[in-house]
């Protein structure tokens, strides 16, 4: 029986130590002991000091309730590396007061996990809808000034009765976006300026109030609501998805992507993409095919039938590993789309990247 005991304890120790193993958060080498926060801090930066994938800063902070709040976090504030059951863990040093003040900060002065300034741009500016939809919307059909273009301050006159005080964007056409498969995902509409309703009627005018670029008329105007805006802080934590994922396409219309770079995805909410979800991002490896000499082909030098071969499973068929590009997180999702901002990138990322969950495939990071 004793025996019995012995063996059963020794199993469950076995499971919980697996457990843990599986669990644990990967230290940087030569990571520091300690950090003092700086102004224009990022959660994210400060656990890349420590962590092998920063993304894990949640993990890294949980144990700490004072940290696990970002609110909580200022610049001044000295974080140290401890390790709590054999994980490590951040905690910050209570503060000593100086004075009976003690530390003043600023309302709005905490680290915020990801800054979110840096695509402040994108968070009204681009949106993804139903192209059916959009045409249903209400249009400008010219303003008080004789120009063609609207600038902030003018007045334009918008088709449709409004409500007096409604927060309005104006939006113009963008891209039309499209899957693998030929599945239109959606109209991308770009924000050209921001205005409240002065007055209403048949057709009701319209203050700009703001501008990033010129308005015309056959623009559209969408009410700004509170579901546009966004939180500074997220809570990165791995994609679920199973569905194959790609780069869609970028948020600047560029060839190649970088860090702080947007993105679109082509999965949304149906596919039940989520803000604050983090994929890798994978460039698929190329395909090599081996000619009747044994030789490697590479995909530029491929004859027709070596072309065909290539395309097929077939023994002298062979496929490189993936090349790993780097970390993007989803900051904005809609229907069918996402958008998504590059995080990390060790190569430049393109459209047509793969996306999968982090740590799912074997790579140089």
């Amino acid at each position: 029986m004793k025996r019995l005991i012995l063996l059963a304890s020794l199993i469950i120790s076995l499971i919980s130590c697996a457990s843990v193993f599986a669990d644990t958060l990967t230290l940087k080498s030569g990571h520091p002991d300690y950090y003092v926060v700086k102004k224009g801090d990022t959660l994210w930066d400060i656990s890349a000091f420590f962590l092998k994938d920063p993304w894990h800063w949640p993990k890294l902070w949980g144990e700490n309730p004072q940290i696990a709040n970002p609110h909580l976090i200022y610049p001044g504030d000295k974080l140290t590396l401890v390790f709590i059951d054999g994980e490590p863990r951040l905690v910050m040093k209570p503060h000593i007061k100086k004075s009976p003040q003690g530390r003043i900060s600023a309302k709005n002065g905490a680290i915020p996990a990801v800054d979110l300034s840096l695509i402040q741009s994108y968070l009204l500016q681009n949106r993804v809808v139903d192209s059916g939809w959009f045409e249903l919307q209400p249009k400008v059909m010219g303003g008080e000034s004789t120009s063609k273009f609207h600038v902030m301050n003018d007045i334009i006159y918008v088709q449709g009765e409004l409500p007096v005080g409604q927060k309005l964007g104006v939006y113009a056409d963008g891209r039309t976006f499209k899957n693998s498969q030929g599945e239109h995902l959606g109209l991308e509409v770009i924000l050209s300026a921001s205005g409240r309703v002065v007055e209403s009627g048949a057709v009701s005018k319209v203050e700009l109030l703001s501008n990033l670029r010129e308005t015309e008329a056959g623009y559209r105007v969408l009410p700004i609501e509170d579901d546009s805006l966004m939180s500074a802080y997220f809570m990165p934590r791995a994609a679920e998805l199973t569905e194959p994922t790609k780069v869609l396409a970028s948020g600047k219309n560029i060839r190649e992507m970088g860090k702080l770079d947007v993105v679109y995805l082509d999965r949304g909410t149906a596919d039940g993409l989520e803000a604050g979800q983090v994929f890798s991002i994978f460039k698929d490896g190329k395909v090599v095919v081996i000619d009747g000499n044994g030789q490697p082909v590479q995909p530029h030098d491929r004859n027709r039938y070596e072309k065909l071969l290539a395309n097929m499973s077939a023994d002298n068929v062979m496929k490189m590993p993936d090349l790993y590009r780097g970390k993007l997180m989803v900051f904005k999702v809609f229907d069918k789309t996402s958008m998504g901002i590059i995080m990390v990138n060790d190569r430049p990322v393109r459209v047509d990247d793969k996306l999968v969950i982090p740590d799912s495939l074997i790579s140089s990071e």
